[in-house]
């Protein structure tokens, strides 16, 4: 990955999966939708793509897992379909 750009310093798609993830009970993971509902509640259906971005930054740097099928993906750049947020 590039350098960190001071743009995702302060990335509230990140923050929001961050906080997400920390509240989150155990054995439970986040979805998408509801990242890109508590970043922007009135326009998130266009906001899935940010939440990917932020989810694949999170997931290279080890915060976050990326999920599918309750999973962790494999690699994150190249995954497809439904998924989820969990620990790692």
């Amino acid at each position: 990955m590039s350098e960190m750009s001071e743009e995702n310093l302060n990335d509230p798609f990140e923050d929001a999966i961050r906080k997400l993830v920390a509240e989150m009970k155990e054995g439970r993971n986040v979805s998408p939708a509801d990242v890109a509902k508590l970043v922007d509640p009135d326009n998130h259906t266009k906001r899935f793509g940010h939440v990917r971005q932020a989810a694949v930054r999170l997931h290279k740097a080890g915060e976050i897992a990326i999920l599918r099928k309750g999973k962790p993906v494999p690699d994150a750049d190249a995954f497809k379909g439904v998924y989820r947020l969990g620990r790692v």
